[in-house]
């Protein structure tokens, strides 16, 4: 089961403002939240999706989706996280939290981290000191670390870095220069789509954006 956390549209993402106008922003959250959605449950490895938020623009869009929504119990991130994880999943599954920021995200690259998951295991993000992912066994308490230096957290809680490339999957999204090298890398369609609106769009590769 994968969850993934979402602020309110107008809070999110507050490093990223600027990079479209102001007004522009909670869709450019909104239509991010949507390409890493599409990504998750296209994946094979995935059973489904809780997303925990408070903000009912996202909870319609996630049920729209085919994903679960359950309520944000307000006291953080990893809060977030553990409640989604440990307690709507439970234990007895096996559980994976991702950002929501992640609409180069490709559904192969996520079935190719969880297969080498064997045990609580995360991957870093592109700057290699943040974490994109974390995924625990069942019987295994999520523990997550999310937050600055979250990559060397997971590591000395005794996560696993998973070895593989995954550009896409790493390029989360805080800065104009993030969501830059996301539009480089193949931005999912609502990104894209938003973006080209706005005039900033960008053609991609067909490598670039395939599985």
């Amino acid at each position: 089961m994968a969850v993934i956390p979402v602020k309110g549209l107008e809070a999110a993402k507050s490093r990223l403002r600027g990079a479209v106008p102001e007004d522009r922003h909670p869709d450019l959250v909104l239509a991010m939240v949507r390409d890493t959605a599409v990504a998750v449950l296209g994946a094979g490895s995935v059973a489904g999706l809780i997303v925990v938020t408070g903000d009912p623009v996202v909870a319609a869009v996630v049920r729209e989706l085919g994903g679960e929504v359950a309520p944000d119990p307000g006291a953080g991130l990893n809060a977030a996280l553990r409640f989604g994880a440990d307690e709507v999943a439970g234990p007895a599954a096996h559980r994976v939290v991702l950002t929501g920021d992640l609409p180069a995200l490709r559904p192969g690259q996520l079935d190719a981290a969880l297969g080498a998951a064997r045990s609580r295991s995360f991957v870093p993000d592109a700057a290699g000191t943040g974490t994109v992912l974390l995924a625990v066994p069942p019987g295994e308490l999520l523990d997550p670390r999310f937050g600055p230096g979250s990559a060397a957290a997971h590591r000395a809680s005794g996560a696993t870095p998973l070895p593989g490339d995954w550009p896409g999957f790493r390029q989360d999204v805080d800065t104009a220069a993030d969501l830059a090298a996301v539009l480089d890398l193949g931005a999912g369609e609502w990104t894209r789509a938003l973006l080209g609106d706005l005039g900033l769009s960008r053609a991609c590769t067909p490598a670039a954006c395939s599985g």
